[in-house]
Order: C-alpha cells, then sequence, then structure tokens
C-alpha cells in the first residue's frame, strides 16, 4: 500500500527481492494542473510497470476493496507513504500485521510530513523507521531503524530520495528477519514523541518578521512542495534556493546584497539564489534581478 515517489523504491525493491505481491493499494487518480487532467500516482504508474494487480478504492472500507484483500490473503502489508488511516479490520488481517515504512526516526516527527518538519526544525539528523502498525498515528512498535545526516544543502526533495533509498533497503534486511521470528517488536519510548502535522499550499508564504535562518531552512524543506514564496507585483515569486547574510534591514525590505536579490528579515538578510516569478520558469536570482527594473 502506498502512492507517491516515495514508497515506489521500495515496491520495485520487494518485486526485484523475489516476494510474491498478491497485489497493490494505492490512492484513486487525481485532478492535476489547470486543465484537471486525471493523474496516476506513481506507485500505481510503477505497479502497472510490473504487472501487478492493482485497486484503487477512495476509501480502504469499502466493501469492495475489503472483499479484495481477503481474496488477496497476505501474509504481510508492506504500507509506504499510503495516504490513508488503517482501520483494526485492515492491521489485523495479515497473520504477521502491517509494516510501515516511516521517514523519520520514530518517535521525532509521527505524521505526515517528517521530512519537511525535519528540516524546518533544524534537526541534524533524521532517518528511516520499520514499525509494526497500530491505530494510532505512527506509534506502532518499532521493528528497525537507520539514521542519515541531514546535510546543509539538503532539501525536501533530496532527503526524500535519500530516505526512499535507505528505507527500501532496511526493508529488505529487516522484512525476512521479522517475518522468520529473528525480530521481534519493541514498544516505541513516548519520552522525545513530536508530531509532523500535514502541509498546506499556504505554509510556504515566507514571513518576513522571522528570522532569517528559519526563513533559509523553509524553502529548503518546501522545495519541491508546497514550495516557498512571497508576493511581487501581485503575483507569487516562488524562492527555489536561498542563503542568509548578517546585514540589518527592515523586515521585507528589498535589497541587493552582493549582486543578488535579499530581502530584510527580524534578523539578518535572506538572500535568493534561484526564483520562479509568476508564469515563468525557474532562473538563476542574478538572472532575475537584471530584469526586475523596480526590486
Amino acid at each position: 500500500m502506498g502512492s507517491p515517489d516515495f514508497a515506489v523504491t521500495s515496491l520495485r525493491a520487494l518485486a526485484a527481492g523475489g516476494y510474491g505481491i498478491a497485489g497493490v493499494v494505492t490512492q484513486p487518480d487525481r485532478p492535476a494542473g489547470r486543465g484537471g487532467r486525471l493523474v496516476p500516482p506513481a506507485v500505481k504508474q510503477a505497479a502497472l510497470e510490473l504487472g501487478l494487480a492493482l485497486i484503487q478504492p477512495e476509501r480502504l472500507r469499502e466493501a469492495d476493496a475489503m472483499e479484495q484483500l481477503h481474496t488477496w490473503q497476505p501474509d504481510v502489508i508492506v504500507v509506504v507513504a499510503f495516504g490513508q488511516i488503517l482501520r483494526p479490520d485492515v492491521l489485523s488481517l495479515p497473520p504477521f500485521g502491517c509494516i510501515n515504512v516511516h521517514g523519520s526516526l520514530l518517535p521525532r516527527w509521527r505524521g505526515a510530513a517528517p521530512i519537511q518538519t525535519a528540516i524546518l526544525a533544524g534537526d541534524m539528523e533524521t532517518g528511516v523507521t520499520i514499525m509494526k502498525m497500530d491505530p494510532g498515528i505512527d506509534t506502532g512498535p518499532i521493528l528497525s531503524q537507520r539514521a542519515t545526516p541531514i546535510r546543509p544543502r539538503d532539501t525536501s526533495g533530496t532527503l526524500f530520495e535519500r530516505l526512499s533509498t535507505l528505507g527500501a533497503d532496511l526493508l529488505l534486511e529487516t522484512l525476512p528477519q521479522y517475518l522468520a521470528g529473528e525480530i521481534h517488536p519493541q514498544p516505541q519510548p513516548e519520552e522525545g514523541a513530536t508530531y509532523a502535522s500535514m502541509l498546506k499550499k499556504e505554509d510556504g508564504r515566507l514571513d518576513w518578521t522571522r528570522p532569517a535562518q528559519q526563513l533559509a531552512r523553509r524553502v529548503r524543506a518546501f522545495n519541491p512542495w508546497p514550495g516557498a514564496f512571497f508576493e511581487w507585483h501581485e503575483g507569487a515569486l516562488k524562492v527555489l534556493g536561498a542563503h542568509t547574510a548578517e546585514a540589518r534591514a527592515d523586515p521585507g525590505q528589498h535589497l541587493v546584497h552582493e549582486k543578488l536579490p535579499a530581502v530584510g528579515t527580524s534578523d539578518g538578510l535572506l538572500v535568493l539564489d534561484e526564483v520562479q516569478p509568476p508564469g515563468k520558469r525557474p532562473m538563476p536570482a542574478r538572472a532575475f534581478l537584471a530584469g526586475a527594473r523596480d526590486w
């Protein structure tokens, strides 16, 4: 069970590892872009390429979906960024339960957006956790974990790719040991538990009353989605890359710092490295500045 690109790596790893995949469950196709064209989840595309049975229920509680799960009779269900809460009747269906690949070192950053939130918080490291799911949100007992540093230039995009591979590798190491009874799930400690809420498009708006360091982390955390931005000429100027500089300016004040556009914050400057003006392609901030007459 999975939906976005993050889950595809684990699906392909299981298929390549010789596991008999009874079926794949993913989200329905969703409209995207200005034309509202239906776009399939990345997991659907991968499942079709691999020739796997596939269902896309709006909700798992639908009778047809539950009937299909019972027909497949899975020994274990692997869940990676699926996007739906699993009810107790699904969790208890396979003899070995439901195993989740989660993009954080639980119990830190339970919830929907652990990778972006780790960057936002200024964490020095993150990782992946393989856990046996329970009815709570990412509260199940842990089977295994693996850490990786968060590099100074990491965006959520680069971290997604790294953790996706790390998670798939750890899944292939953990699953056979778990199925053989060599690994026993260990309860999560409640100490250090934090929650990463679901992100909204508006979360990407840059608030110049915050310190520059926080805003620079926001730019990294929200690249590629939902994207950091601020209003400029009655449109949203997306900020794809930025760094900080120690200089004084009023919050929101536009200025030029070392031949790059910059904006004042409550503490220092946010210097723009790469931007995307409304209706245009991404471009180096230096090129943007050359054409922005009234910056």
